[in-house]
């Protein structure tokens, strides 16, 4: 019987704060569970000692000049060699210990994907005020325009089987990426949601509450009203 392989994709930018502690939870946390297991950090090219720590720890680094998370994360699931991918950032915010428990779940209820939702169990100071209010209310509108229950649209921490990418269409390369791919997940895919722990981050915060909520806001009114729209279009456009 041929063993498992996990791929656990970490998309990074200027992360040499935390790089080393999270490639060795993830070690740890995966070695002697019955399965090989790669991790592979999709860098956007970082300007600090991120990828020659990374490589250091015996990671897979894959330089990626073209910016985007979600870029980032495509240029990792082409790559990634594992029949089973585990996503995760690079700050220490997500829990490395429920990897192996969340695949479990995948075999024994027989799933394609499953997301996280970080709310439950959310450390004190895991997520500004501000984040929060824009978390809750994406969420909000992702449930009321596309009809599915997700309690988390930004969460960046999924398991899911790689054959089940064909199967679904996920086109943003910026922040997006994470609502899409769930919104597509739980149209398509045997999807389930999850809680687990989340942390404060280590190093710089990236994120701007009102450029990257107001993108997130445009993505899903664009995707759930023009989108088939345009599709339409393009059909009534075709010799």
């Amino acid at each position: 019987m041929p063993i498992l392989k996990l791929s656990v994709i970490i998309p990074t930018l200027n992360e040499e704060e935390c790089i080393a502690q999270v490639i060795q939870e993830v070690a740890s946390n995966l070695q002697g569970k019955g399965f090989e297991y790669e991790i592979m950090i999709v860098d956007g090219m970082s300007k600090d000692r991120t990828r020659d720590i990374a490589r250091e720890m015996g990671a897979v680094v894959v330089e990626e000049p073209r910016r985007g998370y979600g870029r980032a994360y495509k240029t990792g699931f082409e790559k990634a060699r594992g029949e089973i991918i585990a996503t995760m950032d690079g700050d220490c915010t997500y829990p490395a210990e429920s990897i192996a428990p969340l695949m479990e779940m995948l075999a024994r209820e027989d799933l394609e994907f499953i997301t996280t939702d970080r709310f439950g169990h959310m450390e004190e100071g895991a997520m500004s005020d501000m984040h929060k209010i824009g978390n809750l209310a994406l969420s909000f509108f992702t449930r009321l325009l596309f009809g599915r229950i997700i309690r988390d649209s930004q969460s960046g921490m999924w398991v899911f089987r790689k054959d089940a990418l064909p199967k679904i269409n996920v086109k943003d390369d910026g922040m997006p990426f994470s609502e899409e791919i769930k919104i597509e997940a739980f149209r398509k895919l045997r999807s389930k949601e999850v809680m687990i722990a989340y942390r404060r981050r280590m190093g710089e915060v990236k994120l701007s509450s009102w450029r990257d909520g107001w993108n997130n806001f445009k993505f899903l009114w664009h995707k759930r009203f023009r989108g088939p729209r345009d599709k339409s279009l393009r059909a009534s456009r075709s010799p």
